[in-house]
């Protein structure tokens, strides 16, 4: 769905979000190449083509955050559409280079409002290796509270597993 014409760019303070195309496949995967954005974001050695198995899935919502006219990194979303536990999950990468900028927090924001505005979604989840501080605080501007440790979610670069860190929003705790 990330490509249907019913998913509106959306424009925040400092980025715009817009459904990612194959043509943002180059930059996409150069950013996710940079060893910052491999060490959490793990797939095969070349992220290109699992980023347009992503840009093509019709269950994810995969938007190009753009910055100054540049895509830096990429935003997603997917539904869980159970009536008796709907809500939304969000991840995000974001280029090493504009880190410290109020990108990812910029990001993580407009998409929240969106989710909770437009869609009306009641909770939204996100769920940072429980080491990825940087990435804690800036989903806690958002309002996201972490609610627990999933221990050994994923396996990391080193072979090893690693834990994660759950956290959730509800509508009202949105922080705009």
């Amino acid at each position: 769905m990330s490509a249907a014409p019913d998913d509106p760019a959306l424009t925040g303070a400092v980025v715009s979000l817009r459904p990612a195309t194959t043509a943002d496949v180059p930059a996409l995967a150069a950013i996710r190449a940079t060893p910052e954005v491999r060490a959490r974001w793990r797939g095969e050695e070349d992220p290109a083509p699992e980023i347009v198995e992503s840009i093509e899935d019709d269950g994810l919502h995969y938007l190009a955050i753009v910055l100054d006219g540049r895509v830096v990194g990429a935003i997603q979303w997917e539904a869980e559409e159970e009536p008796d536990y709907r809500h939304a999950s969000i991840d995000i990468f974001v280029d090493p280079a504009v880190h410290g900028r109020g990108v990812g927090t910029d990001a993580v924001r407009t998409l929240a409002a969106h989710l909770v505005d437009a869609h009306r979604f009641h909770r939204l989840t996100i769920d940072p290796a429980a080491d990825n501080a940087a990435a804690i605080r800036c989903y806690a501007k958002v309002g996201f509270r972490p609610v627990g440790v999933m221990r050994e979610y994923e396996r990391g670069a080193d072979g090893r597993w690693h834990d994660g860190l759950m956290m959730d929003l509800l509508a009202a705790e949105l922080i705009r």
